[in-house]
């Protein structure tokens, strides 16, 4: 826990200038919803509304570091979401292997949206865009399953709950064998609505990869990380939200002794 305690006082620090500034500049209340940083929320856009969604991870012992971009439409109405993700990956701390990953399009149906309760299942199709010969993707197309669940407790607490699985066609190690591999996903989170803008939040996810090894045979990597951070909302009256957001992820179980650093940043905003 010494690790992370400078971190938690720069949050500390950070929370307070963000409560400061909502004061000085007299913000309107506008509900934080879909901006958790692990896990999926189930709201989907809402109509005329877009999202641009920035993540920066790095993990220190390994020194890797992923990026992601995110852009959430309503197609056209918040019955149906069209997203893709655009990743930027660095590996062990090897500048031979920063690159793209393999990007996603994404399609997400409201199914549910009924007072405390939102579901919204996404299928995703992940493109081969990443160089599987430097460890950057998979070398083969991909489709993904998703369910979130979201659940407000009460007005104060918010839990939200994923569950997922992906199936890779045909996958190849970095040495070229190939072979269909899957993972799988669950995970969860409680957030505590310290007011309508500032938010405490706590996540927890579980990640079981198949991997395609050199000689053609197939392993199960697993993760675990618990990730306790906060996020604020500064809200104009054009109807810009901007949400930034820090995390601190730190490895339990099969992924003990890691630990990290997450930056959020959610710009949302009209298309007209």
């Amino acid at each position: 826990m010494k690790r992370i305690k400078g971190p938690l006082q720069i949050a500390i620090v950070l929370s307070a200038l963000m409560v400061l500034c909502g004061n000085i500049f007299g913000e309107e209340i506008k509900k934080i919803q879909d901006n958790s940083f692990l896990i999926e929320e189930a709201y989907n856009q809402e109509d005329g509304v877009v999202q641009h969604i920035q993540t920066f991870q790095y993990l220190p012992r390994s020194a890797s570091w992923l990026y992601n971009f995110t852009q959430e439409w309503p197609a056209p109405k918040q019955a149906h979401q069209l997203s893709y993700t655009v990743p930027i990956t660095r590996i062990d701390g090897d500048s031979n292997t920063t690159g793209l990953g393999d990007v996603s399009i994404n399609y997400r149906y409201q199914l549910i949206m009924n007072g405390p309760v939102a579901l919204a299942p996404r299928f995703s199709l992940i493109l081969p865009t990443g160089d599987y010969e430097r460890g950057l993707g998979s070398g083969a197309l991909g489709y993904q399953i998703s369910i979130p669940l979201s659940v407000e407790l009460s007005e104060k607490w918010v839990t939200h709950w994923n569950m997922g699985m992906t199936y890779l066609s045909g996958a190849r190690a970095a040495s070229g064998e190939k072979a269909d591999t899957f993972v799988y996903n669950l995970g969860g989170s409680i957030i505590y609505l310290f007011s309508e803008n500032f938010n405490l939040l706590t996540e927890l996810v579980w990640n079981s990869m198949e991997s395609v090894e050199t000689g053609g045979f197939k392993e199960w990597k697993r993760s675990l990380f618990i990730n306790p951070g906060i996020r604020y909302a500064f809200n104009f009256k054009s109807g810009l939200q901007v949400v930034p957001g820090l995390s601190f992820p730190i490895g339990l179980g099969p992924s003990s002794g890691e630990y990290g650093i997450l930056l959020y940043l959610s710009l949302e905003h009209p298309l007209f």
